[in-house]
């Protein structure tokens, strides 16, 4: 298994410039990010990022386009009309920093369902699926009563509504497995085939594996035995120190 650290929830003991190194030093070749920038950002923004990814030395998995204020509740700008000039220079923003990175999996959030359009949605979709240079995801998420995606099923039916053959499912299994989808049938073949990228997190509270009741590496060891050869992505927030956390791992 290939497992690779979110350094937009670990490490944030650090300043963000310096956490791709120290995913590096703990032994992760490769890192994945939530929007790191504030709106669209200015070429130097993305320089700074783009550098302190490339002089660690790892991989950059997984980047999130443009999602707005989550701490205000915003969970995407894709639906609604008057976003959607920052939405697409975000996505096109995203585009240039997998250029540079090689970046192929992007997660795209929706956003909520107040004051959306289901047509906004789909043109955006439609336009990340074109724009951006490999896998578009669309990830359930939990705790955002207002927000359209909350099992695989509905991930999935967005994504055959927008009918481009690039969009695929982020199994979160804290987001499902918080929401009540079956983590098992996530395992079978007709949906391991539409999978982009998986996370892990246990619940509650959203620590590391092992500190809650979601069977993590009871499951990741079910995973690893379909043949899965994608990688795992660490999105949690530790219970203590960053490098603490990974005790429960069996390698990187």
């Amino acid at each position: 298994m290939r497992y690779d650290v979110n350094v937009s929830i670990l490490f944030t003991e650090l300043a963000p410039e310096r956490r791709p190194a120290a995913a590096a030093e703990a032994g992760f070749a490769g890192v994945e990010s939530w929007w790191p920038f504030d709106g669209v950002p200015g070429d130097r923004e993305v320089e700074r990022f783009v550098t302190s990814i490339a002089d660690a030395g790892v991989e950059l998995v997984s980047l999130n386009v443009p999602h707005g204020d989550l701490a205000a509740g915003e969970r995407g700008l894709a639906a609604f009309a008057a976003r959607t000039g920052e939405f697409r220079d975000g996505v096109d923003v995203a585009a240039g920093i997998a250029e540079q990175l090689g970046c192929r999996l992007f997660n795209v959030l929706p956003g909520n369902r107040t004051g959306g359009s289901r047509d906004v949605l789909l043109d955006n979709l439609a336009y990340a699926a074109e724009r951006l240079p490999g896998t578009v995801l669309l990830e359930p998420l939990s705790g955002a009563p207002d927000y359209p995606l909350l099992r695989a099923a509905d991930a999935l039916a967005l994504a055959d509504e927008v009918g481009a053959d690039n969009i695929a499912l982020l199994t979160d299994i804290y987001h499902l497995g918080t929401n009540g989808d079956d983590l098992d049938a996530l395992l079978t073949p007709p949906l391991l085939a539409r999978t982009g990228h998986v996370q892990v997190a246990d619940a509650p509270g959203r620590h590391e594996p092992g500190t809650g009741t979601l069977g993590v590496t009871a499951w990741l060891e079910r995973l690893a035995a379909t043949g899965y050869a994608g990688w795992v992505g660490l999105e949690y927030a530790p219970s203590g120190s960053t490098v603490d956390s990974f005790g429960w791992l069996p390698d990187r």
